[in-house]
């Protein structure tokens, strides 16, 4: 006999082709849920809205399924505003890390001019931590549309080159790798392992002056996933700094005809 969820499917006349390219996901993942397996919440609430089926309807006893499953809590604080978040907390995030690091920001200054911070990278990457740092391309568009939202033309470029100058040493430490992108960046986001610091971004306004969300991840799905996901996505289509520089540095030097 078939499920609830076969049912509501063939109701709304979908097959597991059209779930599939609907959620993004893999048929033979769709084949599983027909199967009995529980999708994933974001997955849950897309169904429900595609059949017009109710959540408990669809899996009958989910709230005792639910029960049965860890769900710690994600969020361990949010901040007003990245400026009123502690030096010491960034550091002490960055000190806790054990195999990786990831930064993905604009300029991220306000680490690159902190020399304590700086210090623990520097020790982290001689450890054996993975860092990968992705900031944005001073000769980027996006990066120039950011300065002019907020009223201050040329001013994230400016940032940027100061930045990539003093994390210039920590870039020539094994195991550190840095890319440059020029992207419309929504969040910035600080990864130490399975905890995050995720500055979020507004319109015409520093990412200074944004709330920060302190999370840690508790499973391959939720807040924290979500973030990290989005970071290996913008790390994906950045660009190595040394060969995008050397690239610059070879077409200056080329002569022209005339």
């Amino acid at each position: 006999m078939k499920g609830p969820l076969s049912r509501a499917l063939l109701a709304a006349g979908l097959n597991v082709i059209d779930v599939a390219a609907q959620l993004s996901v893999d048929p033979k993942t769709v084949n599983r849920w027909l199967d009995g397996r529980l999708p994933y919440p974001r997955h849950r609430a897309t169904l429900a809205h595609l059949t017009g089926w109710a959540e408990r309807d669809l899996w009958p006893g989910i709230d005792a399924r639910q029960q049965a499953e860890p769900n710690p809590h994600e969020v361990i604080t949010v901040y007003s505003q990245r400026c009123s978040v502690p030096p010491e907390t960034w550091r002490r995030l960055l000190e806790r890390a054990k195999h990786k690091i990831d930064i993905l920001g604009y300029s991220s200054l306000f680490l690159a001019e902190d020399a304590g911070a700086q210090a623990i990278l520097r020790a982290k990457a001689r450890s054996g931590v993975r860092i990968r740092l992705a900031l944005g391309d001073p000769h980027g568009a996006h990066i120039a549309q950011r300065s002019a939202d907020e009223g201050v033309a040329g001013m994230m470029a400016a940032r940027i080159v100061n930045a990539l100058a003093l994390i210039k040493p920590l870039t020539e430490e094994p195991g550190v790798s840095l890319r440059l992108h020029d992207t419309v960046l929504y969040n910035s986001i600080y990864r130490s392992d399975d905890e995050l610091m995720v500055n979020t971004h507004l319109y015409a306004c520093p990412a200074s002056r944004t709330p920060v969300i302190h999370l840690r991840r508790s499973g391959h799905d939720g807040m924290a996933a979500t973030y990290l996901a989005s970071f290996e996505r913008v790390w994906t289509e950045s660009y190595d700094s040394r060969a995008h520089q050397m690239s610059r540095s070879q077409t200056s030097a080329t002569p022209t005809s005339g």
